[in-house]
């Protein structure tokens, strides 16, 4: 193969790979695409810099062929903009001094096979925050923070083998607390009301749910499906509202922009960074897998990443006010009929999934 038919096909790939996560299918194989999409964008850009090398002004073929490569960069560019640090955030900075709003929340995926909480227990001291919440964690991992988390006098702890249990601490109140199983009888979810120090209220969800991968589950139907169930519970909320958690999605999915939208729910990260917070092992693939999102009522005090816990994830901490009084300036659209209707549509095919299988058993 000559220079010119290896940058070729280095160019096909690159463009492949753009144009795979447009397929509306649950496969592992296409939803695993969404994740790549900062390296995608950098594997583009160095197969447009690599053609000009063996580029041929005479030859229309090679005119055709940048210009397809250059549409992938800009269309990959314009997916990610928003997470870069350019101050145009989709959650405002805090506006006001009534701290009283203000609270704290510490978010890690503690990785179940860890055996150091040392590092957990060090950075958690450090930030002192008025919320926790841990995943993959299992009894063990329950009874190593005891040490920190004897402190919080409020909690709900799930702790499971599973690589899916879910620990929950706070300095603030619960009101109404309750443990879900929204898609599956092993995945559960977290749900409260938390009281501020001001006396309001606001509603917390935390979520976890499974990835799209071979290991776990082969298509993104169930966690596709819970992250609808979330938006419509955040929809119909008349709390101000929280979502935190391994969501094992990217923030510029299709999927986790229909949960934006249907939740009528704002990404803290637009406009300060991608704070990838996975995976803390490499150095190259990292993608922004932990998340926290909020309605238009609160604003951001501070936003950044923990430090290394010896976990795949980093640790995310964060400080949000209450300041429902500004809400309408960051208020987003509303979800479109067309919206709704496939929100459903993901929640539909995980139930039809399960009778499926249910058949199959009997």
């Amino acid at each position: 193969m000559t220079l010119k038919g290896f940058l070729q096909v280095f160019g096909i790939i690159a463009v492949l790979m753009t144009l795979i996560p447009l397929i509306a299918a649950d496969f592992w194989w296409i939803r695993i695409f969404d994740y790549l999409h900062i390296q995608l964008t950098l594997l583009t850009l160095t197969a447009i810099a690599a053609y000009f090398i063996r580029f041929d002004i005479k030859r229309v073929e090679d005119y055709v062929f940048m210009v397809v490569l250059l549409g992938c960069f800009f269309f990959q560019v314009i997916k990610i903009y928003p997470y870069f640090p350019h101050d145009n955030y989709e959650v405002g900075e805090v506006s006001e001094e009534n701290f009283t709003n203000k609270f704290s929340l510490y978010a890690a995926n503690v990785l179940q096979k860890n055996k150091n909480p040392k590092k957990l227990i060090a950075d958690i001291k450090k930030q002192n925050p008025d919320v926790l919440l841990f995943t993959e964690t299992n009894t063990r991992w329950k009874e190593d923070l005891s040490v920190i988390t004897d402190t919080y006098p409020y909690k709900i702890e799930v702790p499971l083998d599973n690589t899916y249990g879910m620990l929950f601490y706070s300095r603030l109140k619960l009101k109404k607390p309750r443990i879900s199983y929204l898609v599956d009888d092993s995945i559960p979810s977290i749900h409260s009301v938390l009281e501020l120090r001001s006396g309001k209220d606001i509603m917390f969800h935390a979520i976890h749910p499974t990835p799209p991968m071979p290991q776990h589950n082969p298509s993104s139907t169930a966690r596709d499906a819970e992250m609808m169930k979330i938006a419509f519970m955040a929809k119909d909320s008349r709390l101000p509202v929280v979502v935190a958690g391994d969501f094992n999605d990217v923030a510029w999915s299709a999927t986790t922009a229909l949960f934006q939208n249907v939740g009528g729910l704002l990404n803290t990260r637009v406009g300060r960074g991608f704070y990838n917070s996975f995976d803390a092992t490499s150095s190259i693939m990292r993608w922004s897998l932990d998340h926290i999102f909020v309605t238009e009522e609160f604003r951001v005090a501070d936003f950044k990443l923990g430090s290394d816990i010896d976990s795949d994830h980093f640790p995310i901490y964060i400080e949000l006010n209450l300041e429902p009084d500004k809400a309408e300036e960051q208020k987003p659209k509303p979800p479109t009929k067309e919206e709704l209707k496939d929100a459903r549509e993901q929640i539909r095919n995980l139930e039809e999934k399960a009778k499926e299988e249910l058949k199959k058993k009997n």
